[in-house]
């Protein structure tokens, strides 16, 4: 009887212990003119990151923002702009998390950023390859890299179809989709 109990008691604290993992991660639903995509996202690794993205995710920020530069091959990116001239006010910028150990491999979620590393607020991108030359290698200037906090879980082929469409010019910004997607909103699912 107590090898049962034991056994019992080990197969509960297993099934506990895969719980608290599984909520380690945060999922967010974005839906777009083109699809919804959700994204799974790592506090673990980069805390102060995800908790500026969850923010901006409640506060609805992202709703009816555009994807306002796309290159096919390279990346997506949005959480900026209302339209190709128009960027919303954004808090304060946050530290760089890219030392983090993940990589800006093909789906990832990371964050945009001017030259200065700690500059990141409210832009991601999705990355539509591996793009290693994005990693961290250093904490110097052109070594940070671009912090990446999640991924794609669902709806890669939406971000594959944002980057299929025609770009131009618009007001000195290159790659701004000729026909606008927007992120209707964002929000945190289970």
């Amino acid at each position: 009887m107590t090898m049962i109990k034991q056994l019992l008691l080990s197969i509960i604290l297993l099934s506990l212990s895969v719980t608290a993992f599984a909520e380690d991660t945060i999922k967010v639903k974005m839906t777009t003119t083109m699809g919804d995509i959700v994204l799974e996202l790592y506090p673990d690794k980069a805390p102060e990151t995800v908790k500026n993205f969850v923010n901006y995710v409640e506060n609805h920020f992202y709703r009816k923002t555009i994807f306002h530069r796309v290159i096919d091959g390279f990346m997506i990116q949005g959480g900026g702009f209302i339209n190709a001239r128009d960027r919303k006010k954004t808090l304060s910028p946050i530290k760089n998390e890219a030392d983090n150990g993940l990589k800006n491999d093909r789906g990832t979620i990371a964050m945009a950023r001017t030259r200065d590393p700690h500059s990141a607020t409210a832009q991601f991108f999705i990355n539509l390859k591996n793009n290693d030359f994005l990693n961290h290698t250093r904490k110097t200037i052109n070594g940070w890299g671009y912090t990446v906090f999640g991924k794609v879980i669902k709806g890669m082929d939406v971000v594959d179809k944002i980057a299929k469409v025609k770009t131009t010019q618009v007001a000195g910004q290159q790659n701004i989709p000729v026909d606008p997607i927007y992120i209707e909103d964002m929000k945190i699912i289970k």
